[in-house]
């Protein structure tokens, strides 16, 4: 069975330009990418200004972006990072909230997600707390579908040390106290998982109560660490689990022409089930991303840019620039500009987003 396919532009760093993201979503429609959630970290107007309005200069192009999804025939969703709001105690919380919601009217998304990523979980009852959240927006929102973001949207313990020890039993309690026609999104046994399996989804099926929505976090590239590599390869580690979850996001790269590549494969690993081959099936998506020639040139530099790092090129950076830099496409010149350090991102722009 293949889910509903979508992008969560839900990455750190230099977002998209609205062209990017006209383009992709538009690349992407016919191979079963049906919906397109807006959550950049870099909007602020959606994280730590989440309590101001939009700018007009802002808002024009979202509106335009939501209305271009729609003739596409793509479900345009709103991802909204309420900062903190969860820490504070009694129902002041209610009328900003329910402010912001009349804001975001007037982009008209069909989706609505409530995310609680990023952000300190370690306070008594936290579920009760943001259930009552994604409730109070859920019912003052237009938006057909609702989901929601935990704090802990993963078994991996780094979310521990970043955002403080999670809550004994709270993804249970979360699934317990949420509505069961919310979605609640989950990236797997890890923040970036390498695998996903049937057994694993299953058990977390049985804690949210409902099959969790993935937010799949490849081929993402921010972070200091990431944002040295282009995540290029196929999709991997995703047979059989069709029929385990309700729909699956991919979180993009901030590369959005090469995004397209692993998105492609992403699809051919569902329509092929058990006759998909990985390798077989990069060489199809470069070629219909990248053409022949611009294709072959990355396959043979495949272990270079996406496994050794930029910084760790040394001399090869250079001859890499100058072979990407003789090729007329948009993905060559993405390439050029990750070599120039455009992407790079720091840990201390991601603890600001």
């Amino acid at each position: 069975m293949k889910p509903e396919l979508g992008l969560i532009e839900g990455f750190f760093g230099l977002p998209w330009t609205w062209a990017e993201r006209r383009d992709t979503m538009r690349f992407l429609q016919p191979h079963g990418y049906d919906f397109y959630l807006y959550a950049p970290k870099a909007d602020a107007y959606l994280r730590r200004l989440w309590q101001d309005p939009h700018p007009a200069d802002e808002l024009a192009p979202l509106c335009a972006f939501a209305a271009e999804c729609r003739e596409s025939g793509v479900r345009f969703g709103i991802g909204l990072t309420p900062f903190e709001l969860h820490l504070h105690e009694g129902d002041d919380w209610k009328a900003p909230l329910a402010a912001k919601l009349k804001m975001l009217e007037e982009v008209g998304a069909d989706d609505l997600a409530i995310l609680f990523d990023d952000m300190r979980g370690d306070i008594a009852q936290l579920a009760e707390r943001q259930a009552a959240i994604v409730h109070f927006a859920a019912e003052r929102s237009n938006a057909s579908r609702i989901l929601a973001c935990p704090s802990y949207y993963s078994d991996d313990p780094i979310l521990n040390v970043a955002f403080g020890q999670r809550p004994d039993g709270y993804l249970e309690d979360l699934g317990r106290l949420l509505d069961p026609t919310i979605e609640i999104m989950w990236t797997g046994e890890e923040v970036c998982s390498a695998e996903l399996t049937p057994g694993h989804l299953s058990r977390v099926a049985e804690s949210l109560r409902r099959k969790p929505f993935l937010w799949d976090n490849y081929p993402v590239n921010d972070g200091a660490r990431m944002s040295q590599h282009l995540h290029l390869r196929a999709f991997t580690g995703r047979r059989g689990i069709g029929d385990y979850v309700s729909g699956h996001g991919v979180n993009p790269a901030s590369q959005a022409v090469l995004s397209r590549i692993p998105a492609l494969t992403l699809s051919e690993s569902y329509s092929a089930g058990d006759s998909y081959e990985y390798g077989a099936a990069f060489d199809r998506a470069a070629e219909a991303v990248l053409g022949r020639a611009l294709a072959k040139r990355v396959r043979l530099d495949l272990l270079t840019l996406q496994d050794r790092g930029k910084d760790r090129l040394g001399d090869r950076l250079t001859v890499l620039r100058d072979r990407y830099s003789s090729h007329d496409h948009p993905a060559a010149r993405e390439i050029v500009a990750w070599l120039d350090g455009k992407w790079d991102v720091t840990d201390e722009l991601v603890q600001t987003q």
